[in-house]
């Protein structure tokens, strides 16, 4: 291939965006349908979550992708009729929202707390972050292994809460990736350190 018919070089930047690649989504001028939705199905209580992710001088984040992986209505991670996974991105909603609509998990051993494990891909992050959304209206909270180890002043960091004392089923929760309200993230073991 001669220097002439070489394509351009695409901008240098540190990974991403890309994500229109594994969401295959009709916005992202795709005709392929989606495997996953931020929708997960099941017997239970129907929650929303919805929420934004600030970047550090809080402004919402328009690229961002979001994962969670939650148990069934009672506590099950191995249910083979329930998929607790789902995906959304903050490029669709309005004001570079997310929104998981699903079913409100149980706890999964005796002690803990219902609990939803969030993951966050977005531009300029090489490695992804892992949070939890724990929710303000349950008691078990602070009894639960991991949310009662936690610095009391950031705790509130992972809490969803209620949008509305009227409906249960709907919770706002914000992830912010710095800054003086950064959302607690916790450093999962790696292979490597093994």
């Amino acid at each position: 291939m001669s220097q002439a018919s070489k394509p351009p070089l695409t901008p240098s930047q540190t990974v991403g965006p890309y994500f229109a690649l594994g969401l295959t989504l009709a916005e992202h001028q795709s005709t392929m349908k989606s495997l996953v939705s931020s929708e997960i199905h099941g017997q239970g209580q129907p929650i929303s979550i919805t929420g934004r992710v600030f970047d550090g001088a809080g402004r919402p984040v328009d690229d961002a992708m979001l994962e969670i992986v939650q148990a069934d209505a009672s506590g099950r991670l191995d249910n083979d009729g329930f998929a607790g996974f789902a995906r959304a991105d903050t490029s669709m909603e309005p004001a570079n929202s997310f929104t998981f609509r699903t079913v409100k998990p149980g706890p999964v051993r005796d002690g803990e707390a219902p609990y939803i494990c969030v993951i966050v891909f977005m531009r300029g992050m090489l490695l992804h972050a892992c949070t939890r959304i724990y929710f303000a209206d349950e008691e078990a909270n602070l009894n639960d292994p991991v949310f009662s180890r936690l610095p009391e002043d950031r705790r509130d960091t992972l809490l969803a809460r209620r949008l509305d004392a009227a409906d249960h089923g709907a919770y706002q929760f914000d992830i912010h990736m710095q800054g003086e309200r950064e959302t607690l993230f916790f450093k999962l073991p790696n292979a490597t350190n093994a």
